[in-house]
């Protein structure tokens, strides 16, 4: 397609709201969109303690949106609005009530507007409990960059993100350690819905026999108390485990995810934000699968560890209920398969694998 002809700098409005791996995805496009247009005006409209995942792209503004103040409902969606001021382009990225809304009042006053196909007829295919069509589907960074082709950019296939080092401040530093002549693993064992989650007691093996390996530290990542309580737990039993959870905030944790050697996540944020700075990623897969197109860009396929179940996988999200009640997915996967696999990414001793 060919290049839009810029007579003037352009002003371009994009917008995801939510959730954390979601937005995570859209910054190697608005990095790429930034390259091929340097004199466009970009403006983010995402909240403010997710604007640290775009760090490294120059020359951004960004809005806040504050959904449940001065912005919620309708007349608040018109506030936000006017607050907006006029763009040439929008690319709705999320699709969802409060940005339809917003979109068709930008678009009334004169903006192109395009937003993203989430491409729901396949997905529900992919998990259909009969005739079920396990094919590898549009990735969401392909599904960013077509609302930019059809805005009318010259946006080329997405880069993978190259490996990048941030610098630590003081505090993390001390959080963390010396990391000369050691493995630095991240270990994120929760996400947002329960299908995506490897039992805990299951994890915690994992974490008992990395830990027992040496030059091994590793550091586990989540937000809220229970899972800073879990955190907290694994660092007082296991020497070699440091819980970062509730002790530095999200800008910190990209900047210490860019150090890790290796993270172990979950179909999560975790995976995205280690994808962000090129860090290689074992994840674990359960009642969701990287077919559906959420899958970290530029990640090993193999290094998906997963079952090969007929159910599987029974949803995009992870948020419907088991059909067995327990996840089967889930809990038929050996921690030492998990260690394994971890091991081998991460260039550590091999250690001896389950078959399940």
């Amino acid at each position: 397609m060919a290049s839009r002809s810029v007579s003037a700098p352009m002003r371009i409005l994009v917008i995801r709201l939510s959730a954390m791996g979601d937005v995570a995805m859209s910054v190697p496009v608005v990095g790429a969109l930034r390259k091929q247009y340097p004199e466009a005006q970009i403006v983010v409209l995402t909240p403010a303690f997710l604007q640290p995942f775009f760090r490294g792209i120059e020359a951004l503004e960004f809005v806040s949106p504050d959904f449940t103040g001065r912005h919620k409902g309708l007349k608040g969606v018109l506030k936000l609005s006017s607050e907006l001021g006029r763009f040439d382009m929008v690319a709705d990225l999320h699709d969802v009530i409060r940005t339809k809304m917003l979109r068709r009042i930008l678009r009334l006053r004169g903006a192109k507007v395009a937003y993203i196909d989430k491409g729901r007829e396949e997905k529900k295919a992919l998990v259909a409990l009969e005739n079920k069509k396990l094919v590898q589907l549009k990735t969401t960074v392909e599904r960013y960059r077509k609302v930019f082709l059809a805005l009318g950019f010259d946006l080329p296939p997405i880069a993978v993100p190259p490996r990048v080092r941030y610098s630590l401040d003081a505090e993390t530093e001390a959080l963390a350690g010396a990391h000369e002549g050691k493995k630095w693993i991240g270990i994120a064992p929760f996400a947002q819905h329960q299908g995506k989650i490897y039992p805990l007691e299951q994890m915690e093996r994992v974490i008992a026999m990395l830990s027992q390996m040496p030059g091994v530290r590793l550091f586990v990542f989540g937000g809220g108390a229970a899972e800073r309580e879990y955190g907290e737990r694994m660092e007082e039993k296991y020497g070699s485990v440091v819980s970062v959870i509730g002790r530095i905030k999200l800008a910190r944790e990209m900047e210490l995810i860019s150090h890790l050697d290796l993270m172990l996540s979950m179909d999560s944020s975790a995976m995205h934000m280690a994808s962000l700075v090129g860090v290689p990623v074992v994840s674990v897969w359960g009642a969701t699968h990287p077919y559906a197109g959420f899958y970290g860009i530029g990640q090993d396929p193999q290094n998906a560890v997963q079952l090969d179940m007929a159910c599987r996988p029974c949803s995009i999200y992870g948020n419907r209920p088991c059909a067995y009640g327990d996840y089967p997915c889930m809990r038929g996967i050996a921690p030492e398969r998990i260690v394994g696999q971890v091991c081998k990414a991460a260039g550590l001793p091999s250690v001896a694998v389950s078959e399940s």
